[in-house]
């Protein structure tokens, strides 16, 4: 049996080392994506455990992108070395990718959307955004949908690219929002007058921002009334309590002035 085996490898010695060597290469390339696959996920950690401003779907996604993706890599390179001729497997690939992208293009282009959104970071959980017609809180998003509760309690679930294909507004972005209070005066009634009204309620309400300052002046002058605009900057987070208890209590200081806010009017003529 012995003598059998050592004729074999003395017979084949060239062949056997020939695939030792292409073995050995094979092995070296799954050692060494290995590597590579260790080395980005420990980047990808540290880019997770460090910056808090990225999305962690979309640090998952750049993860298993780039498992698969080393490991067809590998898969080329050691077919490469067995001889293997892997440009038909590449073209195969290639046309295997084109097919599935037609097929699942929809989902595809959510994915894509979802990554765009969340790069760009256009909400985050919580914020109030509006786009194409529908508002509401965000409550949760992800690469394929983003839902969201409207302010009658309706749950929305839309696609990632029923959005990014619509302007979006952040209500919640910015730190400050700008409140119009308008009030409709008599044109018989004093401007400077309802002016000091104005002036009262803002120096009264702290929560009334000093930069930028707030404006009263005359927006328009209409058929029956001369209408003055209160306009001033509050915090986001308080800006509807601001604005609801304003748009009250304006009405109730301007009448508390002697000042009438007038009814539209339309004066008819009759000729005979």
């Amino acid at each position: 049996m012995s003598e059998t085996l050592f004729s074999f490898l003395s017979a084949h010695k060239d062949v056997l080392f020939l695939l030792g060597c292409k073995l050995f290469n094979a092995v070296i390339i799954v050692i060494a994506g290995s590597i590579m696959y260790t080395i980005f996920k420990k980047l990808i950690k540290h880019v997770d455990a460090s910056n808090t401003q990225i999305d962690g779907a979309l640090l998952t996604l750049l993860r298993v992108s780039l498992k698969y993706a080393l490991i067809i890599v590998c898969l080329i390179m050691i077919l490469s070395v067995f001889g293997v001729n892997t440009t038909g497997l590449v073209a195969l690939l290639g046309t295997a990718g084109v097919a599935v992208g037609l097929a699942l293009k929809d989902t595809l282009g959510n994915i894509a959307a979802g990554i765009v959104l969340l790069a760009l970071k256009s909400y985050r959980k919580g914020d109030f955004i509006e786009f194409d017609g529908f508002m509401g809180t965000i409550k949760d998003f992800d690469l394929f949908t983003t839902k969201l509760e409207t302010p009658d309690g309706v749950l929305i679930s839309a696609p990632n690219s029923s959005i990014w294909k619509n302007p979006i507004k952040n209500y919640s972005r910015n730190a400050k929002r700008r409140m119009d209070l308008t009030i409709g005066i008599s044109y018989g009634d004093s401007i400077e007058t309802a002016y000091n009204v104005m002036r009262e309620i803002v120096d009264a309400e702290p929560r009334f921002l000093r930069d930028p300052a707030p404006q009263i002046v005359v927006q328009s002058l209409n058929d029956s009334s001369v209408n003055i605009l209160l306009r001033a900057w509050a915090p986001a987070d308080v800006y509807w309590d601001v604005y609801w208890k304003h748009m009250r209590l304006v009405k109730e200081k301007i009448e508390a002035a002697g000042l009438s806010i007038p009814f539209p009017q339309r004066t008819v003529h009759l000729i005979k």
